[in-house]
């Protein structure tokens, strides 16, 4: 199951995998991108309740940035390699 949605995360996580240069992990890095996506993901579900209950269309913005940021983070934590995860943390040795 992981190596198909490696392949379908493909676009998201190679950008990520690239690279040579050494990098500095730690394991707290995963589990704090997996809390982060879930409340991302939290608050784009409470924003896109109260845009559908207010009839603003306008929210769904910040509904789809706060989804996409949720999700990337997500699918980055679950099935990324630890230099993707360095990656977004910008951490090197």
């Amino acid at each position: 199951m992981k190596k198909l949605l490696r392949k379908i995360l493909a676009p998201i996580l190679t950008p990520l995998e690239t690279g040579s240069d050494p990098y500095d992990y730690l394991p707290t890095h995963r589990t704090f991108l997996k809390v982060l996506g879930v409340l991302f993901l939290g608050i784009a579900s409470v924003t896109l309740y109260f845009t559908v209950q207010i009839s603003q269309w306008a929210g769904l913005l910040p509904v789809t940035l706060f989804a996409g940021i949720g999700f990337i983070s997500l699918a980055v934590a679950l099935v990324g390699s630890d230099r993707a995860i360095t990656k977004i943390w910008r951490n090197r040795s």
